[in-house]
Formats: C-alpha cells, structure tokens, sequence
C-alpha cells in the first residue's frame, strides 16, 4: 500500500506567499524554504493534520512519561514547546517531535541510579540533562557534523523503517484487542504478553478498531481529499462510546479511552542540579544524544524518501537541538522526531512543518476546552490507525527491488529489520550502518583487475576485456596489460599484490606489465609502496612496469613519495597507442622471431616468426 501522492504546490500555479517578497525572503532565510509554499490551501491542509497529531499524541504522550519515570503531564510538555521550535528551526517539512519510547526508556535507565524516580530531585535530573543534550545536538549541527547522517546506508534506512513499523503494530496489538496493559516493554515481553492475554480479549475492542480501519481505507479511496484519518477516529469514538453506554453485548467488555486529561499548560522553570554531579550528568547526555540524534536523522530520512524532500542533516541537528535547550526550561524532558507522528502527519496530508506547529497549538486547546470529548477517545481507534500508517512503511515493492538487485543490501536491511525489533533502537541503527560501511569496505578492498587484449578477429580490432570475450584471444608472450578499476589503499594493497603475483607465477608468465590506470581514482602511501615493490620485482626478473593514463592525484602521490623517478617518467604515457609503441621497442627480440600471436599493429613490421 503506498501513501497518497502530496504536492506541496497548490492546484492552480504557484503558491502565493501572505507576506511582501521582502519578508518571504527573511522568513525564508530563518526558517527555511517552505515558507515560499505557504498559502490558504497549504494552511488548511497543515490545520487538519495538525488536529491528528494532538489527538495521537494524547495516550503516547502519558504513556511515554510513565517510561520515563515522570507524571503523565510531562510528556505532553514535550509534545508542546520542543515539537514548535524543532518544526520551525529544523529541516524536515513533516517530521514532528515529542516523547519517543527509546528516549523515554534510556533517560528511565540512566538516571534511575541517581535519584528517586518520579521525585523532585529526579524531575531535575530529567531537566538539566535534557538541556545539556539540547546544547550537545546544536553543537553538532553548529560545527557542521551532519555529514555523520550520510552514512546511514539506504538499505539499513528500509531495515529501520520495516522494523520500526513491526514496532508500532506489535505495541498497538494490545490496544487493539483490548488486552490489559503489558508490564515489560521489550519486544520479547510484549509477545508473551500477547500469547498469555489473548483468552483476555475484548470483541468491542476488537470490533471499534476494525471499524476505524475500515473507515479510514474507504475514506482514503473515496474521499481522498477529505481528513479520512480525523473521520475515522470520530467513528471509531462513536462506536466505542455506544457500545460503552448501552453494553449490547456484555460479554463483548467494555472498550477502554483515553480518560480524564490533567492541565498541560507549559510553565518556566529553571532546573537545577548540585555541581558536583555534572560530571556524571554530560556523559549521560552524550549517551542520550546520540540515541535521540540516530533517530532523529534516521525518521527525517525515511520521512524525507516518502515526500521527496531533501534533508539538511546540520540544520535539522541544531533545530532538535534548540528544542531540546528550551524545552528543557519549560519542563520537556528529551525529544526527538517521531516516526508514529511523523508518518501520520504526512498521510493526514500535511504540506509544512506548521502542521507540528498547529499540531501543539490543538493539543493545547483541546486539552483545555474540550477534555471531556478526549477523554472518550478509544485507544482501538488509535492502535488502528498506527497498524494502518505501519503496513505503509514496510513498502513490499521496494524489498523486492532490493532482493533482485543486491542480495548483500537485502541482508543488510534485513538484519537492522530484526536488530530495531528486538534491541534499542539507536543501537540498531548503528548496527545497520556498521554492516553497510563493512560491506562497502569489502567492495573497495576487492577492484577489478581486468586483463586486456585486442579482438584480432574484428576489422578495428577493438581493445576488449579478455574475459568477456567467448573465444580465446591470442596474447603476447611478453607483455600483459590489465586495466584496474577502483581505489588501491591500504585496504586492497593485499589483494592487488596477491593478484599481481599470481600474474607473475603463472607459467610462462610476460616479464612486462602495462597497467591501464585511469580508473584508478586514488592511492595511499601504501598503495604506492606496493607499486614500488612490483617495479623492483619485475626489473630483477629482466621485466618492467609501465601506466597508462594514471590520475593526477595518483601522479602527485608518485612525485610526494619519489616513485616517479624509479619509474621513469618514460614509463607513464598518456595514449595506449604511445604505451604499446614504446614497450614494443623494448621486448626481446629474440622471444619476438618465434612468436606466432603478433598482437600488436607493430609485429606486423617483424620477419615471419621462424619454426
């Protein structure tokens, strides 16, 4: 199932900025580009989107403080000030930002040693790390560190995002079936829970989340340019709330709501926390930076491949950055992007990062004028629309190119897939990335080596690749020419001085070797000791060493290192036709009489070789 097609461009033409050409570009150079796209159409679609994150945050928002070991109120401040300042300040258009579960269960893990957890002191705790991973992020995004992003491989992305969205269905089966809440929050604990909780299972919820799923799917077919997802969860609301009034089906239970929503208006506060445990409290902030910035770039980035946007990785660092600084201040505790928001927002039709903006103004109205409507919400009704926004990520087309394109990507994704199901999610991430930077490594520590040779039977007796040609080529006894193709570093000096002693050893191998070098886009200084050592090794064999066309980098390495001068600057020529002239004046002459192969345009000018 793919997500509907979004054009940020309003039907009609370009979209029409509100503001004078001189303060779009302002808003522009402080917020970003977007701003350009910012219209009448563009606002309605971001106000409707915006209604679906504050609705979908409401349980999560409780649900992830409770994690964190702090009152449910705080995780709708962190749904509050960090999501406005991360939309306006950061890079994605769609992203939104709030309490996550990974943050959660780490900020619960690390500073539980340290205090009480759910106490004052504990709370500080909470607030002044968040503050120091605020300024840790900026920092990265400030010194312009964001290239880091750049290598999240594309097959670990697909591993995180399918993994991920195993993720939000497995933690929505609950809801979804009406079972009790799961008292463990590993993969593994939650399954059990499942298998051990499923004769506990209530059909009324059963039935309001196959309602709402089934009112979104019609409503995305039929009304498309409709909030099918806000009239889903209404219908869900009214079904739940008509089987909990009048029970028609007692045995069927009751179907469990968001219930009653405490004042979440954010207020200032400046943490504090004794000096002396400081120290302790930045390398947790470091610990914390890296799990919320892995997450943070990894959804921006899986977001980011749906809607076709690109991503400043150093503006989007700094923008969760800033967030996490002030929200620290406005009782926040550490957030990032939000894949079960962020994929929403997108699906709901948002066009630009005011739907976050929007998205926190409605959690703050809602919550004060219409809480006792919220407080009826049902939670099948959201399980349903994550199970729907989770089946569009896993994207079943794009495993199949990836299966019939690279069989080392496919195991690669597959394996950041199980490592985000089963272990944190920052250390999957990172899992992924490893095995696709190991992958690449192994590539460039294997380039080709191609021996070449000339079609004597085609009228242009074109150069070819011995190997790709069926019949065999004739070659000459004396000299072989191979093309390389890839980097030669420190990494593949093994390799290519391997293959080239295996072109020595073999029988009756040539004593002269011409190397066809303008592929090879780099060297290292042990690639040019490698060299070195084959010259010297084919001049003690009576031979020598030649190259075509190496690079300018290659050559000014050469010069650095002097082996340019034991070559031979007659040993490097710029044609292959100057190669092939020159080394042919040099061949034994002897070898030359008897040889039948006469491979080159210059044998011809040799005696009929004797018997």
């Amino acid at each position: 199932m793919m997500l509907p097609q979004i054009d940020l461009v309003p039907l009609g033409g370009r979209a029409r900025p509100a503001q004078s050409p001189a303060m779009t570009e302002f808003l522009s150079q402080a917020f970003g580009p977007w701003v350009r796209r910012v219209d009448r159409p563009s606002l309605r679609a971001d106000l409707i989107a915006g209604i679906l994150g504050a609705l979908l945050v409401l349980p999560q928002g409780f649900a992830f403080a409770s994690l964190a070991g702090l009152p449910p109120e705080y995780g709708l401040y962190t749904a509050i000030v960090p999501c406005v300042i991360a939309a306006l300040f950061g890079s994605s258009w769609h992203v939104v930002s709030g309490p996550t579960n990974a943050n959660s269960l780490a900020l619960f893990a690390t500073l539980a040693p340290l205090a009480v957890v759910g106490s004052p002191a504990y709370i500080e705790l909470v607030l002044v790390v968040t503050v120091m991973v605020g300024v840790m992020q900026w920092l990265i995004g400030a010194l312009r560190l964001g290239s880091i992003a750049n290598f999240i491989s594309p097959s670990a992305l697909r591993g995180f995002m399918s993994g991920a969205a195993a993720l939000i269905v497995v933690h929505s089966v609950p809801d979804l079936l009406g079972l009790p809440a799961p008292a463990g929050h590993g993969t593994g604990a939650l399954f059990a829970h499942i298998a051990g909780n499923l004769g506990a299972m209530r059909p009324a919820a059963l039935a309001v989340g196959l309602a709402t799923l089934a009112v979104v799917l019609v409503g995305r077919r039929l009304l498309h340019r409709w909030p099918f997802m806000l009239i889903g969860l209404v219908a869900g609301t009214a079904l739940a709330a008509a089987f909990n009034a009048q029970q028609p089906w007692p045995q069927w239970g009751a179907v469990a709501v968001i219930g009653s929503i405490p004042p979440i208006w954010p207020r200032f506060h400046a943490p504090a926390v004794e000096w002396r445990s400081l120290p302790e409290l930045i390398a947790i902030a470091f610990a914390l930076t890296i799990v919320a910035l892995g997450q943070s770039i990894s959804i921006a980035k899986a977001v980011a491949a749906r809607s076709g946007q690109r991503i400043d990785a150093n503006r989007e660092f700094r923008g969760q950055g800033l967030s996490n600084m002030v929200g620290g201040f406005f009782s926040s505790y550490v957030s990032c992007g939000s894949l079960n928001r962020s994929m929403p927002n997108l699906e709901a039709g948002a066009r630009t990062p005011l739907a976050a903006v929007f998205a926190s103004v409605w959690l703050l109205l809602l919550v004060a004028f219409t809480s006792p409507l919220l407080a009826l919400i049902p939670l099948p009704a959201i399980a349903a629309m994550l199970v729907l926004v989770a089946w569009t990520l896993f994207d079943i087309p794009g495993w199949r190119r990836i299966w019939a394109h690279s069989r080392q990507d496919f195991a690669i994704a597959i394996v950041t897939m199980l490592a985000t199901m089963t272990i944190r999610i920052e250390m999957a991430i990172l899992l992924g990335t490893i095995l696709s930077l190991v992958t690449y490594l192994h590539r460039t520590s294997h380039p080709f080596m191609r021996v070449m040779g000339f079609d004597t039977v085609a009228p242009d007796r074109p150069f070819v690749v011995r190997a790709d040609v069926p019949a065999p080529l004739p070659e000459c006894p004396q000299l072989k020419m191979i093309r390389m193709e890839g980097e030669v570093y420190f990494g593949a000096v093994s390799y290519v001085a391997d293959q080239l002693h295996d072109l020595r050893a073999a029988p009756q191998a040539p004593k002269h070797l011409l190397v066809m070098a303008k592929s090879m886009n780099f060297i290292d200084v042990p690639a040019a000791e490698m060299w070195r050592e084959e010259l010297e090794t084919r001049r003690a064999e009576a031979g020598d060493l030649y190259f075509h066309r190496p690079r300018p980098p290659v050559l000014e390495l050469w010069q650095r290192v002097g082996f340019t001068p034991e070559l031979g600057a007659d040993h490097i020529f710029p044609t292959k036709r100057a190669a092939i002239a020159t080394i042919f004046g040099r061949l034994d002459r002897g070898i030359c009489a008897t040889c039948t192969a006469r491979v080159f345009e210059e044998c011809k000018a040799l005696p009929p070789p004797s018997v």
